[in-house]
């Protein structure tokens, strides 16, 4: 959520000839619905499970870019799936700097709350410990331009 992974994956699929792939578009387009629309009638949990179900489906599938949902890796099962498929990598921001980006943006199930800043503190004080141990690669998006950002995950992926 807002640390850069939709606009970063679109340039290193870009930059690596690749396919991109969102997780939470490929569901909306299953459920012909928006995610805000799932977590309203089904809830957090029936979305997480949507979102393992996308997981299994690309297990057959080659030479893309897949960005993800920020509580992708809140199921282990997930973490499992990811690393079958390919490199984990964690684009970091601080809550500061995500809630400077996305403030504006309503459509964030998650922060229709009173205080989204203190929500997204809460959630990646929560999450972050998730992130630490599923990532192969991390890298704070923070003061980074975004071909930068795809620049230094090139660099690791061809050390590897």
């Amino acid at each position: 959520m807002g640390s850069g992974k939709s606009a970063v994956g679109h340039r290193l699929a870009e930059e690596l000839k690749m396919d991109f792939l969102d997780t939470d578009e490929l569901i909306e387009k299953t459920e012909e619905r928006k995610i805000s629309g799932i977590f309203r009638g089904e809830g957090e949990e029936h979305f997480r499970e949507l979102e393992t179900e996308v997981l299994k489906t690309l297990q057959n599938y080659d030479n893309f870019v897949l960005s993800t949902g920020g509580g992708m890796v809140l199921r282990e099962e997930n973490v499992s799936l990811l690393k079958e498929i390919g490199r984990v990598i964690l684009l970091w921001a601080e809550p500061e700097v995500i809630y400077e980006r996305i403030k504006d943006e309503t459509h964030r199930p998650l922060l229709q709350v009173k205080d989204p800043a203190e929500e997204i503190r809460k959630l990646l004080s929560y999450r972050r410990p998730f992130y630490e141990q599923g990532a192969d690669f991390k890298i704070d998006t923070a003061k980074k331009k975004i071909e930068q950002i795809a620049k230094e995950i090139i660099a690791w992926l061809k050390s590897k």
